[in-house]
């Protein structure tokens, strides 16, 4: 683990526009700038600074958040598809191109959390580095380039911090929740079961996980394999039935756990492609978070919004606002493996959640850290301790 302040700090955002930035918080809390931030919390007087950082088969995310009362605010945030496992299935290693890309996204990542003076974090690989048989070189490189310490974390991992980022959109009422987290390379299923007293706190949510898989089929894979670009109605039933097939043990697992009600389980997606399927549902002329996060669909709106892609043509997909070119390739990738999950567990509901991996991660830090039993206390959360564990030696690697 190293000292970042060598690397300098650059600028927030290497397009100088703020490009890739998808949520801000208020532009009130800790001292703007990098020194600013990290005087702060040596003097004990600004918050502690925490951030998330994923780093998939498709694309690397960001999220920099400080505590509040309840939840945490995100105070700075960035997202660039970079597709890191690109060819990955193919060849079993990643590509130079892919590494370049990935390598100049994470530099942007490390500039921002110099920035805003974050004194803990966490840094996550997940299946094109678990996969690649150069996912250790790459790992290497990146330290190298950028100073930051990633962990390729396993498939149970991530599949838990699914499960903790998007906890607070279970429904307190259903009897259980199959979450679901659509990635490039892998799509994780976690089954929720209430007890008698229903879910309770999102933040007890994983004492309710009953069964869980990782299937090493992705957006990236999936379309890899079938094809992206042109794809018609038998292909798309060849890309279901594939994924339907490695869905078989986990739902037979289900069943013994979960007599089936379509009214009193739900879906409760969170990806890329859920949230994008929602914005097409809602005709957004921009994806706008705002309106997609914790929005409701009926299954009849998921089969609509499926058959209407299905008759798009690329170009077609490729002008849709939320769709995009980084994406047009591999949206109907996506809606299959929604489409195997969607048969599998016929739900009459699913709830979309923009969030995931990255709220996972901030939620388990500042839990560990005690942030809220400090606020429960009245005593507030300055970061003192947390800092002395960081050290002053600016940015540092740290995990739970």
């Amino acid at each position: 683990m190293r000292d970042l302040r060598r690397y300098g700090t650059g600028t927030l955002d290497r397009n100088g526009s703020g490009a890739g930035v998808v949520a801000r918080g208020p532009t009130t809390g800790p001292p703007s700038g990098a020194r600013g931030s990290r005087r702060a919390a040596r003097d004990g007087q600004g918050a502690q600074i925490y951030a998330a950082l994923d780093l998939g088969t498709n694309n690397c995310r960001l999220l920099v958040a400080e505590p509040t009362r309840r939840a945490f605010r995100v105070v700075d945030a960035f997202s660039r598809i970079v597709r890191l496992g690109e060819g990955v299935s193919h060849s079993g290693r990643l590509a130079d191109d892919a590494m370049r890309r990935a390598v100049d996204a994470l530099a942007v990542c490390r500039d921002k959390m110099l920035a805003r003076g974050v004194t803990r974090h966490r840094l996550i690989a997940t299946e094109a580095c678990r996969i690649a048989e150069n996912g250790a070189e790459f790992l290497a490189r990146v330290r190298e380039a950028t100073g930051l310490e990633l962990e390729i974390v396993n498939r149970e991992t991530e599949a838990r911090l699914a499960v903790s980022g998007c906890a607070s959109l279970v429904d307190p009422a259903a009897r259980s929740v199959i979450v679901f987290d659509i990635g490039g390379g892998s799509t994780e299923l976690v089954l929720l079961q209430s007890g008698e007293g229903g879910f309770g706190s999102p933040f007890t949510v994983q004492r309710h996980v009953a069964e869980w898989t990782s299937l090493p089929i992705g957006v990236v894979t999936l379309s890899e394999r079938f094809g992206g670009v042109e794809v018609d109605r038998d292909t798309f039933e060849a890309m279901v039935e594939h994924v339907h097939t490695a869905l078989t043990p986990f739902a037979a697992r289900v069943a013994h756990h979960a007599r089936f009600d379509h009214e009193a389980v739900h879906l409760l997606g969170t990806s890329g492609t859920v949230t994008t399927i929602c914005g097409v549902h809602l005709g957004l002329d921009r994806y706008d978070r705002r309106r997609v996060d914790g929005s409701w669909m009926r299954r009849a709106d998921v089969i609509a919004v499926t058959e209407r892609l299905l008759a798009m043509s690329y170009r077609e997909r490729v002008s849709n606002p939320c769709i995009g070119a980084d994406r047009a390739d591999l949206v109907l990738a996506g809606c299959a493996i929604f489409e195997a999950i969607r048969r599998c567990w016929p739900c009459e509901r699913v709830r979309v959640a923009d969030r995931g991996l990255r709220e996972g991660i901030l939620i388990t830090l500042m839990t560990d850290d005690g942030v809220w039993r400090h606020f429960r206390r009245g005593r507030g959360y300055r970061g003192r301790n947390a800092a002395a564990r960081v050290g002053q030696g600016g940015l540092r690697g740290s995990r739970p």
